[in-house]
């Protein structure tokens, strides 16, 4: 009769070693190497209401021949259903405010609608590649009266570009990811420049109509008796430049958290 306790709790444990590892998952087409991370925090959540948590997206893209890394064109994410995604009483931003402007410019205009933030590098051909790199902001915004990102990359050397990215979201009702982000990434200073890192956070606490809100929540949903869950956090799919396609699903977990 002792058994399937026994059982149970050894493939806990053995998920949570497995989870605690680094999830980054690392692509290679050709020579083309892509590197993704995502995660959320804090882990600890509730096992039968949402609660806020941020979201921390990493990734590096390049070659393993040393060439200029083919740009990328097409993103898309898929994040797993028991996220929750609430834009009601937060402001929006369009992308027609933030075209030629510089990170404090950005902020200056939008700053209510600001929902992450983080830094990005890049190379530029010229004469070789020239390293550069920068600030990325994102901004609530709608696209075709949905909710969308806007996200504003600003570098001032060795060329002053501004590239504003939007990502439509989209709600999907089968299977185990819920969430679908996807765009048409720009070109960038003219389709000279290659991003080959990103590291951003999204996340944002705020208040509406007298309540506390969070632009992304989450909840554990472990069965009874269980309070650790692995499970595929997100799915990822890019299309570059060069015609390479890569694709992956990012494995996460959560502890129910003692109420």
């Amino acid at each position: 009769m002792r058994r399937r306790p026994v059982i149970i709790a050894l493939l806990a444990v053995l998920a949570f070693v497995g989870a605690s590892a680094s999830q980054a998952a690392v692509l290679q087409e050709g020579n083309l190497r892509v590197k993704f991370d995502a995660d959320f925090n804090p882990h600890a959540l509730p096992r039968q209401h949402p609660a806020p948590v941020q979201i921390k997206v990493s990734g590096s893209i390049g070659t393993t021949d040393g060439s200029h890394p083919p740009a990328l064109r097409w993103l898309e994410v898929e994040l797993n259903r028991a996220g929750k995604l609430a834009t009601a009483g937060l402001p929006v931003c369009s992308a027609s405010r933030l075209q030629s402007t510089t990170t404090s410019q950005a902020l200056s205009r939008c700053r209510p609608a600001l929902i992450g933030h983080g830094n990005f590098r890049a190379v530029v051909a010229l004469e070789g590649d020239v390293p550069t790199g920068g600030k990325i902001l994102v901004f609530n915004s709608r696209f075709d009266g949905k909710p969308a990102l806007l996200l504003h990359f600003f570098a001032a050397v060795p060329a002053r570009f501004t590239l504003v990215v939007p990502l439509r979201i989209a709600q999907t009702s089968k299977g185990e990811f819920g969430t679908l982000l996807r765009t048409r990434v720009p070109r960038l200073a003219g389709g000279l420049a290659s991003i080959t890192r990103i590291d951003l956070t999204v996340g944002r606490r705020y208040s509406f109509r007298g309540k506390r809100r969070s632009y992304l929540s989450a909840a554990c949903s472990a069965p009874p008796g269980i309070n650790f869950v692995p499970f595929n956090f997100a799915r990822i799919r890019m299309r570059f430049e060069s015609h390479a396609k890569v694709e992956s699903i990012l494995p996460g977990f959560c502890r129910v958290r003692p109420t």
